[in-house]
Order: structure tokens, then sequence, then C-alpha cells
């Protein structure tokens, strides 16, 4: 098996480094990772000018470009061999909820997926512990199990774990995306030249956080996977759409 991991705090990012240490020796894995932290690009790719490929001393590549980007030229080109799946992260913080809409981590994921490739989007539910270790003990878990899940066309598997050591670590659950309140207010900031500037404010708390979610999971120590599709039809509302349409229309 051959792994493509990568991530989007960049190719420094020790949950990075973590994950490559604990995923040797179940595959052969190749890293490439942004070159700084883009946590919060999204799907973002670079259509507006080449990008440029380092190769650092690690052994890992950068690349001056997004997540998408990364995953995108590693498999369409920058190696020669093919790979069998993409492994994002491990993210520094919780990506739960509404934060997979943002997440540059579920984004290289979703690249992968997109490309054809099975994927896993893996985060820590940081708490100042640290515990990265755990993070990628569970990635492998995953990956050695017997029996491979099949998931179907496009399906990512979005990964929550709590910040505690793999003995403390209750089970793992299957759950949804939960939902978080509204982001807190903008934070202004006046530059050295006396101009405004803003902060985007935090995220909110969980909303929707109640039992059967991601957010409840990671609260009692369990492991959260959520499988996670692009598909943004809200196919619930196609019927009276039509309906609608066909009034307009007379």
């Amino acid at each position: 098996m051959r792994i493509l991991l990568s991530n989007d705090d960049g190719v420094h990012s020790p949950g990075l480094k973590a994950l490559y240490d604990g995923l040797e020796g179940i595959a052969d894995l190749e890293v490439v990772a942004p070159d700084r932290d883009h946590s919060g690009a999204s799907n973002a790719l670079t259509l507006n000018r080449p990008l440029t490929v380092d190769h650092q001393s690690s052994g890992f590549y950068s690349i001056d470009g997004t997540p998408t980007d990364c995953v995108h030229l590693a498999v369409n080109g920058l190696f020669e061999h093919s790979f069998d799946r993409v492994v994002s992260g491990i993210n520094t913080h919780a990506n739960l909820g509404d934060d997979v809409i943002y997440s540059g981590t579920v984004a290289a994921a979703t690249e992968g997926r997109n490309l054809g490739l099975p994927a896993i989007a893996v985060s820590l539910v940081n708490e100042g512990r640290f515990h990265y270790d755990t993070a990628a003990r569970v990635v492998r878990a995953l990956l050695e199990h017997k029996v491979a899940v099949d998931l179907g066309p496009r399906c990512i598997l979005n990964v929550n774990v709590p910040d505690v050591p793999w003995s403390d670590i209750a089970g793992f659950r299957v759950t949804r995306l939960g939902h978080r309140d509204r982001a807190e207010g903008a934070v202004p900031v006046t530059c050295p030249r006396g101009r405004a500037r803003y902060w985007i404010g935090a995220p909110g708390g969980g909303h929707d956080a109640g039992p059967g979610t991601d957010f409840h999971a990671v609260r009692e120590n369990c492991v959260s996977i959520t499988p996670v599709q692009v598909d943004m039809t809200r196919h619930e509302a196609l019927a009276s759409l039509r309906e609608w349409v066909s009034e307009v229309r007379g």
C-alpha cells in the first residue's frame, strides 16, 4: 500500500511528523504539504501562478500553495508511482461540525477523493496536551483493520480524536456532524500606520452537539468518525422548489 500524507498546518507541523512516525511500516509513505500554515483554506486551488516544490531535509516535499494544491500535484504528476489512499492531518485543532466547510485538512482529503482515492482527515481536539501520538495510533488502527470498509464513491472519513493518552480513549463512535453557534465578532486592531485591521472571530461553541454528534463523542473521550460527502444539494428541497418554479413560469 502507498499512502500520500498531507495537511493544512504546514510541512513542519508536529502533527504531520507524528502521523508519519505513527504510520511508518504500515505502507510506503510520501509527504506533500504546504510550506506554511493554510488553516481555513478550504478547497482553494492556485490557478494564477505556477507552484514551487521543495524537497525538505526530512524527506518531505513542500509546496508554496494550498492543501488542495499539494494533493492535486502529488497525485497528478509529481510522482511516477500512484497512491492507494490519502490521509490528511494530524490537524492541530478540532474539525467538528461546520468546521469541515472551511478546513484545509478536510479539503486535502476531499481532493484525494475527487481524484478517486479513499481518504481520511484526522484532527486532534487540542486541549494543550498535544497527544498527537494518540491520533496517529487511531489512524493506524483504522488502516490495519482486517476488513477494508467500502463506503461507496467520494466518501471521506472525518476523524476527531480527544487530546488524551491512548489508554484513556473510551471507544470509537460513528457520528454525524453537529453544528456550531454563530462565530464570535471580528476583533478590530490598529496597524502601526494607524489603519484599522480585523482578526476573524473565534468559532462558536456547539449548538447542535447532542448524542450522536461529533461534538458529543469527543466530550466523552471517544474518537468521532463521520462519513462526509461533497454533494451539497439539499435533496429534500427539490420537490417544493420544482413546484414553485412551475408556478413562476405560469
